[in-house]
């Protein structure tokens, strides 16, 4: 009997010990869970890391978990992080970027380099983005170059409106930047059309500007999302602007308030980080107050107070606040918090 038992019991544990290795098999076959992502600490602004390049920072982290949504029709969180970072990185080396917009997925990426406008676009065979840098007057720099610094001055100083060709009037300076770039990227659009990509275009400042003046001209864009974007034409060119568009504005940032309104105005349904760095359809007060206080910071009004170590520091908020970097990881965290 006790032969016959302990025979059983092995059979038992032979059947259980299968049963364990069925059961992990089986879990080896299951979908696995996504790693749990975190928001990211705000960097402590000061003079030294106001302006990029941020060489240090890492690009499009998390791509392979939160891929970039290619047929978005409407405002998706996502590619609003993803172009934010695309922003910031096109104001680095060449290389730097080609590594980093290559580690995302996007292994084709062409450089237009012309005296006071550069633009990188990068591709697979689903989608390209097309990202176009800010003023070199704002990127922090190892050589000094004279020239560009005064391209990129005549680009933004050169207020005066002149005639666009989807009707309306535009900012002079913007325009002949573009006009700089535009017979060589013109080819490569239709190229990539030609291949079934959906071209996004994005840019910070300077950048967002020419973005704007791209997208109209081109006309078949999937999207495109814009950061710290001052004014880029008038009435007319907004009633003629017909490309699914989102205009980012972080705060207090100065350059989204340039130049001034009346004759010039925005493009793209607004999107606004507010001092708590929660992204919102409004600004939480009106957007430019009559009788605002010196010491009021824009944007601010009726809110709670700042977060410690959040934007500490002795940078004045509009200048702060156009920081691309903070663009990157405010979107990423909302993103975060809301899980969409």
């Amino acid at each position: 009997m006790k032969t016959a038992a302990n025979i059983f019991l092995k059979i038992i544990f032979i059947i259980v010990l299968q049963g364990d290795g069925i059961i992990a098999a089986m879990a080896q076959d299951e979908p696995q869970a996504l790693p749990q992502s975190a928001k990211k600490e705000i960097p402590r602004i000061t003079f030294k890391n106001l302006s990029p390049p941020f060489t240090d920072f890492d690009y499009f982290q998390g791509h392979q978990e939160y891929p970039f949504q290619v047929q978005a029709t409407s405002f998706s969180l996502i590619n609003a992080w993803w172009l934010a970072e695309a922003s910031t990185l096109v104001y680095a080396d060449e290389d730097f970027v080609k590594a980093r917009f290559s580690q995302a997925g996007l292994p084709q990426v062409r450089f237009f380099d012309k005296q006071s406008t550069q633009c990188f676009v990068a591709n697979n065979d689903q989608f390209a983005i097309v990202a176009f840098r800010g003023s070199e007057i704002w990127k922090k720099k190892e050589k000094f170059d004279l020239n560009k610094v005064i391209a990129d001055l005549k680009a933004d100083v050169d207020i005066r409106l002149t005639d666009w060709l989807q009707k309306g009037k535009v900012h002079r300076g913007f325009k002949e930047a573009l006009e700089e770039v535009w017979l060589d990227l013109l080819p490569h659009f239709q190229q990539l059309d030609r291949k079934g990509c959906k071209i996004w275009m994005t840019g910070h400042s300077l950048g967002a500007a020419l973005a704007t003046l791209c997208a109209s001209r081109y006309g078949d864009v999937q999207g495109i999302y814009t950061f710290g974007s001052p004014r880029v034409g008038d009435d007319g060119f907004k009633d003629k602007f017909d490309v699914n568009a989102y205009r980012v504005v972080n705060n207090d940032d100065i350059v989204a308030r340039v130049p001034p309104p009346g004759v010039y105005t925005h493009v793209g349904e607004l999107k606004f980080i507010d001092s708590e760095g929660i992204l919102r359809d409004h600004i939480i007060e009106k957007e430019y107050p009559v009788k605002k206080r010196p010491d009021e910071t824009y944007g601010q009004e009726n809110t709670s107070p700042q977060k410690k170590n959040s934007f500490a520091g002795f940078v004045p908020s509009a200048f702060r606040d156009h920081v691309p970097l903070l663009y990157a990881i405010h979107l990423w965290n909302n993103f975060i918090e809301n899980g969409k």
